[in-house]
């Protein structure tokens, strides 16, 4: 008897609704990436996608424990000496908040080829308004409410 290995025409993928007002971010984040992983599904295999499409709206009202607004810091560098970019939480919640989810999620997504595609999968907005309709995503409540 061989590993179980699911066909393309046997992986069912779903749609779903997260609602982040109120909800810390971290928590939000490995929710969303188990279900974009599919770890949920009896069918998970690491190394295929398997997982299912995820919305993400009202990021701007996504919260952040303790005193992270301050103390944590978004990094990137330019490559070049003294090129070291520092962004507080707070800065780019204000700013760029569905910027802060996605990073969130993307931490806790495998990292290569497969993590990338899996990224491709999440959407992310600000507000309450999304453009997915069509797609009927299911609303899902989280555990913390």
């Amino acid at each position: 008897m061989g590993t179980y290995q699911p066909r393309k025409g046997e992986i069912e993928r779903r749609w779903w609704l997260v609602d982040a007002d109120g909800e810390v971010l971290g928590r939000l984040a490995s929710r969303v990436a188990t279900l974009l992983r599919g770890k949920h599904k009896p069918q998970f295999v690491p190394y295929l996608d398997v997982g299912d499409f995820v919305v993400v709206v009202n990021a701007s009202r996504v919260r952040l424990t303790g005193r992270k607004l301050e103390q944590k810091f978004l990094y990137r560098h330019s490559g070049y000496p003294g090129g070291l970019k520092a962004v507080s939480y707070r800065d780019l919640l204000a700013r760029r908040p569905e910027e802060a989810v996605r990073r969130a999620v993307k931490g806790m997504l495998p990292r290569g080829p497969l993590g990338r595609k899996l990224l491709r999968k999440l959407k992310v907005y600000p507000g309450p308004t999304h453009p997915h309709q069509a797609q009927r995503p299911e609303p899902l409540r989280l555990g913390g409410e």
